[in-house]
C-alpha cells in the first residue's frame, strides 16, 4: 500500500538516498513517525527504537549541540556505531531525523541529502 500521510513521504524519500538505509524516524514537533525495512538482519525491537527516539537521541543531540555551540563552531549530527548497524542522528530546527545504515555503508557520505530532504518538508 503505497504512504500518503506528509510524514510517511519523507520517509519514503530518505529510503531512496541509498539501499544501505534500514531504518528510519521522524520526531518533530513532538510526534514520532518511523518505519523499518522488512526482512533487516540484528533489527532492535520496536519498543527500544521508540523509546530511543523520544529519549536518548533527543538527550544525545543536546549534549552534543551545547558543547558544539560552545566553541565549535555548532553541531550538525551524531553518529554511533552500533555492533548490528550505524546510527545517523540529524538535528532538526524542530526535533531530528534519525537514519539507520547497514554495516559497511558511509553513512556520512549522505548525510546532507538527508538533511536537505528533511529540511525542504519542514
Amino acid at each position: 500500500m503505497p504512504s500518503s500521510s506528509p510524514d510517511a513521504l519523507l520517509i519514503d524519500r530518505i529510503f531512496e538516498v541509498s539501499d544501505a538505509i534500514r531504518y528510519v524516524a521522524l520526531y518533530r514537533k513532538g510526534e514520532l513517525v518511523s518505519r523499518q525495512k522488512s526482512q533487516v538482519a540484528g533489527a532492535s525491537a520496536s519498543e527500544s527504537d521508540k523509546y530511543e527516539e523520544l529519549f536518548v537521541n533527543p538527550t544525545l543531540l543536546k549534549l552534543a549541540r551545547q558543547r558544539g555551540d560552545l566553541d565549535c563552531g555548532g553541531m550538525r549530527f551524531v553518529l554511533i556505531g552500533y555492533g548490528n548497524f550505524h546510527q545517523l542522528v540529524i538535528d532538526l530546527p524542530d526535533g531530528h531525523v534519525s537514519v539507520c545504515f547497514e554495516l559497511g555503508s558511509a553513512p556520512l557520505d549522505h548525510w546532507e541529502a538527508i538533511r536537505d530532504i528533511t529540511l525542504a518538508s519542514g
